[in-house]
């Protein structure tokens, strides 16, 4: 690759860890590119599966200031995107990995705090926001003076999550509460996966 491809995927990789609200770094050894294919569907728009380079991929992430990744990056490494919400993306990983055990989470980042492929694994066991929304929504339909007192206290998606990775599960009070958090960011522009030669065909390795 040359100079200026490599500074232009360095940046474009530097842009996604930045506008992401996590990223969850796998291992995709032995898979197809038609099993590739089919966990990026699996994972939806808010999720963009990117095959990365790992020499590249250890620039941009020092440069957004994600350095919990060095020691993950060796072998064939693909990085999961998020922009929405983290538990349905760790859902969706956590459920392909079940069925394609080639596919191996190595460990991730959510809104800056390092998480480990056990501590992914115990956010795929949380509730997902629209749980957490039908909740609330039932909550207001039976107790609205219950719902206003929701409302006064919002707490934050990111204190939900890491709050219930401490807990492993969350009291029964307090997903609901976190249901008001705001939206997760918009979808941004992702970075182009490579092209796909066969949906038999091995995917290739990177280094």
């Amino acid at each position: 690759m040359a100079r200026p491809d490599k500074a232009a995927a360095v940046a474009e990789l530097t842009d996604e860890f930045r506008s992401s609200n996590g990223a969850v770094l796998t291992e995709y050894r032995g898979l197809t590119v038609a099993q590739l294919r089919q966990l990026r569907t699996a994972l939806g728009d808010d999720v963009n599966y990117a095959v990365v380079k790992n020499t590249l991929t250890k620039i941009a992430a020092k440069d957004a200031g994600v350095d919990s990744f060095d020691s993950l990056l060796e072998g064939p490494s693909a990085i999961a995107f998020i922009k929405g919400d983290p538990v349905t993306a760790a859902k969706g990983l956590r459920d392909f990995a079940k069925a394609n055990p080639l596919l191996v989470i190595k460990g991730g980042v959510l809104e800056g705090k390092a998480l480990g492929s056990d501590e992914i694994s115990k956010l795929a066991d949380l509730e997902s926001r629209e749980v957490l929304l039908a909740k609330l929504a039932g909550a207001m339909k039976a107790a609205p003076q219950q719902a206003v007192s929701l409302f006064a206290a919002p707490l934050s998606q990111a204190a939900r999550l890491f709050a219930a990775l401490q807990d492993k599960l969350p009291a029964e009070a307090a997903p609901v509460q976190d249901a008001v958090a705001d939206e997760a960011p918009a979808v941004q522009d992702t970075v182009e996966a490579p092209a796909e030669a066969s949906t038999e065909e091995a995917a290739p390795a990177d280094s």
